[in-house]
């Protein structure tokens, strides 16, 4: 995982080594954008400018050019990008439900009283900053939902006292890479005056633009630490709309009616337009709308496959530029910018039965084969594929994140939705294994077997005998003593043992593992160790209640526990527990179960199953995507569809269900007798017919 704490040495040799040649083009163009928008929007009239020529989702554009927030976003990127995310940046839209969508200190307003409270704060952030009085911009709340399009709008009007960086994480790493700190909780606008200042307080900047600086930090410091997820986008049913996108450098989608993916701030809220537009979706929707959000929110270096078929592989592309929605165009509106490599293109030698849909999740040892061309894709021998050190995985990335800010995560979710083998994830690159995330899988398996054996991981199961003698101290018979009578002697608790390795290695990471922590009497097993995890009191001694030695939790020691919320949810937990731990949701994820088997859909029966199970019982209840996959990916025959599905999903259900035949009957339909919840017998073959009448009954949109 990168660090940003990189030392004097690093930092000048890349600031050195970087190359700044094209500097005098880029400053040029964003002089250009600049000077547009003054001539635009000149801050002597910001008093008087009317919404029409503010804010986004207006239908017609204005006639004397983009609204301000249009310009902001999509019409100045040599300013620096602030592209991505749904409309709310811009604290005030239009939504095309016909509604204005504002920030929250400025609901219950009418419009144009909203817009006159809105265009007051910025006028007066402007005022504020033209004297030099920068503090009195943090006073403006209603600004401080924008950040982003206000810190940008302050770098545009007064260039010489902002950097051209906006995202306010990006700006905290940025302070954190320059030897600086933060203040918690401040504005993205104080913070990038910070990085201005350190930035102006080193000699190796000297010289340099905003511009450049900007350049450099995103290039060779890029605070997006996290593996991005790669997609396999279709363009066009059997990829009709390849040579379109092929020569326009782009890729399209359809859904059109939705309109601009922008407006939309939630999976749940896009989930109900494409409910409204196609209401025979059985359950699906939810799926297609995470991925419309994910296709809206690919960023510039992200990588794509674009697809015909199930088994052919059109080009490889990087994203050049952010999203937009094209009402120019009559169909496929949803535009992002591809730069594309034909050179990768190919037959596969198995077809890939995820990839029926639109889009589909594409591992990154697959795509590494694409780009090697090994046998097993179909292509031939290429240079392999490089874009740096291999980045983590977004999940794993979250959970390493969480540690370092609390020390202690809970993963939590329903059964079988892999919290046991994200937590091994994380712990395989805690360790510096990081390279076997994306292995197969019996590498993986071989790295965490060695991994545990070196002692700086420990995995433990809580159950309800579980106690503190088992975790800290305690006195147990002592098996080598002779004589007659039994020995106890003191022993040393896993956590008392993990805790002593760490203290002796203060320079490495130590994690403990605890699988099943609800299972266990938390208060119990805990003690007056409940104190000591939080971050401040690491290092605080105490003397332990059974031996009254001396203990305390070394800094570089973490805990990751994982929970079946269907067990006992989270709110059931040891308030004093939950105080300390982050808690991380591993849901259900239809993407692991992507392909088909005979006429079923298994992502869209799985969805729908679990929408049902949310409706019936609760979302504690629905099923992980394990019960549907074999060694790891998704089942493929009828014979393991038909022994998954009566030999583990529905006795799981019927437990839940308490026997109720009626409860039973409402989540699978005519799956059991309604009466007596006895499961219908049928073939194999049949049973993927019956349930895909039942639970996949339509999908909205286009399909590849």
């Amino acid at each position: 995982m990168m660090t940003f704490m990189a030392d004097e040495m690093d930092l000048q040799a890349a600031a050195a080594a970087f190359d700044r040649s094209s500097a005098p083009e880029s400053e040029t163009a964003a002089e250009d954008e600049r000077k547009q928008v003054l001539s635009q929007f000149p801050l002597e009239e910001w008093a008087t400018l009317p919404l029409s020529r503010y804010a986004l989702g207006q239908g017609t554009p204005f006639q004397n050019g983009p609204t301000y927030c249009r310009l902001m976003e999509f019409g100045t990127p040599n300013l620096g990008s602030i592209k991505g995310g749904s409309a709310a940046k811009h604290i005030m839209y239009h939504h095309n439900s016909g509604e204005w969508r504002v920030a929250a200190p400025l609901r219950g307003l009418e419009p144009q009283e909203a817009w006159e409270e809105l265009r007051g704060q910025f006028v007066r952030a402007f005022d504020a900053v033209a004297t030099g009085d920068f503090e009195a911009v943090d006073d403006l709340e209603v600004l401080r939902f924008g950040p982003t399009l206000v810190t940008k709008s302050l770098a545009t009007y007064f260039p010489e006292h902002f950097l051209p960086i906006y995202a306010a994480e990006h700006l905290r790493k940025f302070v954190t890479l320059l030897g600086g700190t933060t203040q918690t909780g401040a504005s993205a606008w104080h913070t990038n005056r910070r990085l201005l200042e350190l930035v102006r307080s080193r000699p190796e900047f000297e010289g340099w633009s905003r511009q450049e600086v900007m350049r450099f930090l995103y290039e060779r410091f890029n605070p997006r630490t996290q593996q991005r997820t790669i997609w396999k986008i279709a363009p066009g049913e059997r990829g009709r709309l390849w040579d379109e996108c092929r020569d326009g450098g782009v890729i399209r989608v359809g859904w059109d009616e939705l309109g601009d993916l922008g407006q939309y701030q939630s999976d749940t809220e896009l989930k109900q337009a494409l409910d409204a537009h196609w209401p025979r979706s059985s359950g699906g929707s939810l799926t297609l709308a995470r991925r419309l959000l994910a296709f809206r929110d690919l960023e510039p270096g992200d990588r794509i496959v674009a697809n015909r078929g199930m088994d052919e592989v059109l080009a490889t592309g990087t994203v050049s530029e952010s999203y937009r929605f094209d009402t120019d165009r009559p169909e496929y509106q949803h535009v992002v910018p591809v730069s594309w490599d034909v050179s990768h293109g190919c037959k596969l030698a198995e077809p890939q039965p995820g990839w029926r849909s639109t889009f589909a999740k594409v591992q990154p040892s697959f795509f590494a084969r694409l780009a090697t061309g090994p046998a097993d894709t179909g292509t031939e021998s290429q240079e392999p594929h490089t874009d740096g050190p291999v980045a983590l995985p977004e999940d794993v990335a979250s959970v390493l994140e969480a540690l370092e800010r609390k020390g202690q995560v809970i993963l939590h979710g329903p059964p079988g939705t892999g919290k046991t083998r994200l937590a091994l994830g994380t712990a395989l690159a805690l360790a510096g294994r990081a390279d076997a995330l994306n292995s197969t899988p019996d590498q993986r398996a071989a790295a965490q077997t060695e991994m545990l054996r070196d002692g700086r991981i420990q995995l433990v199961t809580f159950h309800p005998s579980y106690g503190y003698e088992d975790f800290m101290e305690g006195f147990k018979p002592d098996l080598s003593a002779k004589g007659p009578g039994l020995t106890l002697t003191l022993s040393d608790g896993v956590f008392h043992t993990l805790c002593s390795r760490a203290s002796a290695h203060p320079d490495k990471k130590f994690l403990l593992i605890i699988d099943e922590i609800n299972r266990g009497d938390l208060p119990r097993i805990f003690g007056e160790l409940v104190t000591l995890l939080e971050l401040d009191k690491r290092g605080l001694p105490v003397a332990l209640s059974v031996s009254r030695r001396t203990f305390f939790v070394p800094a570089n020691v973490r805990i990751i526990g994982t929970m079946n919320t269907a067990d006992r949810s989270i709110s059931h937990l040891d308030a004093a527990v939950r105080r300390r731990f982050a808690f991380l949701p591993v849901g259900p994820d239809p993407d692991a179960v992507s392909g088909t088997v005979g006429p079923l859909d298994l992502a869209q029966f799985f969805e729908s199953l679990n929408t049902r199970i949310a409706h019936h019982l609760d979302v504690d209840h629905q099923i992980g995507h394990a019960y549907l996959l074999r060694d790891g990916e998704p089942i493929a025959t009828e014979g393991d569809l038909a022994a998954a599905f009566h030999h583990e999903v529905i006795p799981l259900l019927e437990d839940y269900c308490l026997g109720r035949a009626d409860l039973l009957h409402r989540i699978l339909g005519g799956l059991v007798d309604e009466e007596s919840g006895r499961p219908a017998l049928m073939s194999p073959q049949d049973l993927a017919a019956a349930l895909a009448t039942e639970f996949t009954s339509g999908t909205p949109g286009p399909d590849a």
